[in-house]
């Protein structure tokens, strides 16, 4: 991620569900992430407007009134699914079937779906479909929901994180056919685990900085630095997964990121933010996201919606420092 040194300012009003206090802001902070530069323009006052009301018809979970989100320059249409287990069986009729009139009869068109856990909380799910190449589908799980694509022979191979135990997924393809997938996942008791979806060019990234660290270092843990899952199963640090095929059209994607707090060599926080760029794809819209974070009792989703400044921020980034609570890890 390129830190600029320019702070840019601009008007606008930040919605999270139903009222969100925002702060436009620089100062230590920000020079300490991004270095000093030319001092940022007074933001000028916005006039009082109506909350926007977001619409939560397909999203289940508290409303968050998030705080201290921060306006910095180094720094549609489906709504996203709420929290969610569905245990349920493929079959013909109540997935679907493709039209195979133009296959051979010796092709079988079926989708199968095998799901084998992999150490870390982790999950190998295979998905063979042999008439669906090169094919969008959706992955679904516990309130998770990614846009993914199937390779010219049809086959997908992803590395998922599993957000409870047992694990269910739910692979469907457009014209809804698909198949269902469960597993154990042993020792996920083991893990923190946190993230963020959305959809399409939103410009969303989590940011885990572990004990201390700041932006931009070795612990800076983000998708243009996910970690290392192997200091994961020693207990030294923490790794994060994008999921989503950031090439399809308006594809939902998710960070998730992991810390191995049952064998954790360290103690103390980790401090975890939820960022958006400004850029021509999202500025003087409404974007929205949703956050999940892994509890003894069940996923917990948190509802984010709110107004990107205008085009003339392009380059800025939004920090919200309160989306998702920060981990206090104790050393084992």
């Amino acid at each position: 991620m390129a830190y600029f040194k320019k702070i840019a300012t601009a008007g606008g009003t930040l919605i999270c569900a139903v009222g969100i206090g925002f702060i436009m802001q620089s100062g230590e902070t920000a020079d300490q992430r991004y270095g000093s530069g030319k001092p940022a323009a007074t933001p000028a006052s916005a006039d009082s407007a109506d909350p926007v009301e977001a619409d939560t018809s397909a999203l289940d979970g508290p409303v968050l009134d998030v705080q201290d989100i921060t306006l910095t320059s180094a720094l549609e249409q489906d709504r996203l699914e709420p929290q969610e287990t569905v245990v349920a069986s493929a079959s013909p009729d109540t997935l679907g079937a493709p039209d195979t009139s133009d296959k051979p009869p010796s092709q079988s068109c079926g989708v199968s779906v095998t799901a084998t856990p992999s150490g870390l909380g982790l999950v190998d799910l295979l998905v063979a479909a042999p008439c669906y190449p090169n094919e969008r589908l959706t992955v679904h799980h516990s309130g998770l929901k990614v846009t993914e694509t199937t390779d010219i022979e049809g086959n997908l191979d992803l590395s998922m994180p599993a957000l409870v135990d047992p694990a269910v997924i739910i692979v469907a393809f457009a014209n809804g056919d698909g198949a269902v997938a469960q597993t154990e996942v042993p020792g996920l008791n083991e893990f923190d685990r946190v993230g963020l979806q959305w959809k399409g060019a939103a410009g969303f990234e989590v940011h885990a900085r572990e004990f201390g660290a700041l932006y931009g270092s070795q612990r800076d843990i983000w998708a243009g630095a996910p970690g290392d899952p192997v200091q994961a199963l020693s207990g030294e640090g923490g790794f994060l997964i994008r999921l989503g095929d950031e090439t399809a059209p308006d594809a939902m994607m998710a960070d998730i990121y992991t810390y191995p707090s049952g064998a954790s060599r360290h103690k103390g926080v980790v401090d975890l933010s939820v960022e958006a760029e400004v850029s021509l794809f999202n500025c003087g819209l409404e974007i929205e996201a949703q956050s999940l974070e892994m509890r003894d009792d069940g996923v917990v989703n948190r509802e984010l919606t709110m107004a990107v400044p205008g085009c003339d921020t392009i380059g800025s980034f939004l920090v919200l420092n309160n989306l998702i609570e920060d981990l206090t890890v104790a050393q084992k």
